[in-house]
């Protein structure tokens, strides 16, 4: 995931079939300016703060955490579990860089349905 938030929210919005995404459309749903919103497709403007980025995910129908993840941020709620339990969440994070996604994909499901 190397490509940088703005350019990803542009492409994802003009993905969309209809005149319902329009940037000028987009914008006024998310609570934006149309000029704030193009800025930050074109990279001109750094990503907004997790509030917007949230609604923008939502409007989009993308994953919010995708969106935080390319604009270098983390959601306030995975922020509050880091700080609980910093070294063990840093050292889970790092034990699983290199595991298969799959393999990973499997683990949660076994934790989140208690089956572990």
């Amino acid at each position: 995931m190397s490509q940088a938030f703005g350019p990803y929210v542009r492409e994802r919005r003009e993905a969309k079939p209809t005149k319902e995404f329009s940037l000028r459309r987009v914008a006024g749903r998310v609570g934006i300016e149309p000029s704030y919103l193009s800025k930050i497709e074109r990279g001109e403007q750094p990503p907004p703060g997790e509030e917007t980025i949230q609604r923008i995910a939502k409007e989009l129908g993308e994953d919010p955490d995708v969106l935080l993840a390319l604009a270098g941020k983390v959601s306030a709620d995975l922020l509050k579990i880091i700080r609980e339990r910093p070294a063990l969440i840093a050292e889970l994070l790092r034990a699983v860089r290199r595991t298969p996604a799959k393999r990973i994909a499997h683990a949660v499901r076994e934790i989140r349905d208690g089956e572990w």
